[in-house]
C-alpha cells in the first residue's frame, strides 16, 4: 500500500513537471529563460521581506509611471514588514480620485491604507495613446499570468540588447537562420511543384504564368536581421524579441534604501520577487497549511494502519 502511494505521488509530480516543461516550450521559440533560485522556491520556501521591499522601490520609482498596480491594496504593504505608520506614509504619496461629494462631482484626496495602488493613466486607452500605441499592462498577476512566472519577469528586464550575453545572441541568430532555411526549402519544395505543372500546362496553355523561385535567405548575423519594427526595442526573452517597452533599469538608477547595490540585475530580480508576492501574497499560508495537510494525513494514515493491524489481528 505504501509503495503504490509512493509510486503514485511520484507519477503526479512527473506528469505535473511534464505539462509545465510542454506549456514552457509553447510559450515561444525563444532562447530558454535564466532561472533563479528564488527564496519562495520549494515547499518550504518563503518570501524575501528584504527583496520585497526593495522591489516595492523598483516598482515605486522605475514601474508605476506606466504600469499599474490595481489588485494590491496598499494596507497590505504589511506582508512586507512595514508598520502602520510606514503604510500611512506610503500611501500619501499617492493621489487618488474620490466621490462624488455633496455637490456631485469626483476630488482628489491623498491616499489612505484601505485604497488601492491607483492607475498612472485614466484609462486604457489614455495608456495606449501615452506609449505609442500599446497599453501597459497592469502588473498585479504578470509573474502568474506568463510562463515561467518570475523568471520570465527577471528574463525581460535583462534581454535587452546591452544586457544579454553574446551566448544568447548568437543562439538567436542561428535559431533565426534556421528557421527561415526552413522556410525556405518549403517554399522551394512549392515552387518546384508549380514548376512542374506549369511545363505541362505551357505547351496547351500559353496563358500560364512561370511561378516566381523565392530567394535563399540571408543568415542572421545581427540584431539589425531580425527585421524589428523602429518603434520596437530588441529583447531576446520577449516573443518575436520587439517589445515596445524600452530599457526601463540601469546601473545605479535608483539608490537602495538599505544600501545594497542597485545593480540592474539586483533591480530585475528584486521587483520580479515583489512582482510574484503581488499575484500570490498567500504563498507562504498555502505551503504552510500544505505541510500541516500531509503531516495530519501521515498521522492519520498510523493510525487506520494502528486500527487495521488490532481488527484483524485475530485472522492473521
Amino acid at each position: 500500500m505504501r509503495k503504490g502511494l509512493l509510486f503514485g505521488l511520484a507519477g503526479l509530480a512527473a506528469l505535473t513537471s511534464l505539462s509545465v516543461s510542454g506549456a514552457a516550450q509553447a510559450a515561444g521559440e525563444g532562447p530558454a529563460l535564466p532561472h533563479i533560485e528564488w527564496s519562495f522556491d520549494g515547499p518550504f520556501g518563503t518570501y524575501d521581506r528584504h527583496s520585497l521591499q526593495r522591489g516595492l522601490q523598483v516598482y515605486r520609482e522605475v514601474c508605476s509611471s506606466c504600469h499599474g498596480l490595481k489588485y494590491v491594496a496598499f494596507r497590505n504593504l504589511a506582508d512586507l514588514g512595514y508598520n502602520e505608520d510606514e503604510i500611512k506614509a506610503i500611501a500619501a504619496e499617492y493621489t487618488v480620485t474620490d466621490g462624488p461629494n455633496d455637490e456631485g462631482e469626483m476630488f482628489e484626496r491623498p491616499g489612505a491604507p484601505s485604497d488601492y495602488f491607483p492607475s498612472p493613466f485614466p484609462n486604457e486607452k489614455a495608456a495606449a495613446a501615452a506609449n505609442g500605441g500599446a497599453a501597459p499592462p497592469d502588473l498585479s498577476l504578470m509573474a502568474k499570468a506568463r510562463v515561467g512566472g518570475p523568471d520570465y519577469t527577471h528574463g525581460i528586464l535583462t534581454g535587452y540588447r546591452d544586457l544579454v550575453s553574446p551566448e544568447v545572441l548568437e543562439w538567436i541568430f542561428q535559431h533565426e537562420t534556421e528557421k527561415r532555411m526552413a522556410a525556405y526549402e518549403a517554399a522551394h519544395a512549392e515552387y518546384l511543384d508549380k514548376l512542374e505543372a506549369y511545363e505541362d500546362r505551357v505547351e496547351d496553355d500559353p496563358t500560364a504564368r512561370r511561378p516566381v523561385e523565392p530567394e535563399e535567405p540571408q543568415p542572421v548575423t545581427s540584431i539589425e536581421d531580425l527585421g524589428l519594427a523602429e518603434t520596437s526595442n530588441f529583447n531576446a526573452y520577449f516573443p518575436g524579441y520587439g517589445i515596445a517597452m524600452a530599457q526601463p533599469l540601469y546601473e545605479d538608477g535608483i539608490t537602495y534604501a538599505d544600501g545594497t547595490p542597485a545593480t540592474v540585475d539586483q533591480m530585475a530580480t528584486d521587483v520580479s520577487h515583489f512582482l510574484m508576492w503581488a499575484a500570490e501574497p498567500k504563498l507562504e499560508d498555502r505551503k504552510e497549511t500544505g505541510i500541516k495537510v500531509l503531516i495530519f494525513l501521515v498521522v492519520f494514515t498510523g493510525v487506520l494502519y494502528a486500527a487495521k493491524r488490532k481488527v484483524w489481528r485475530d485472522v492473521h
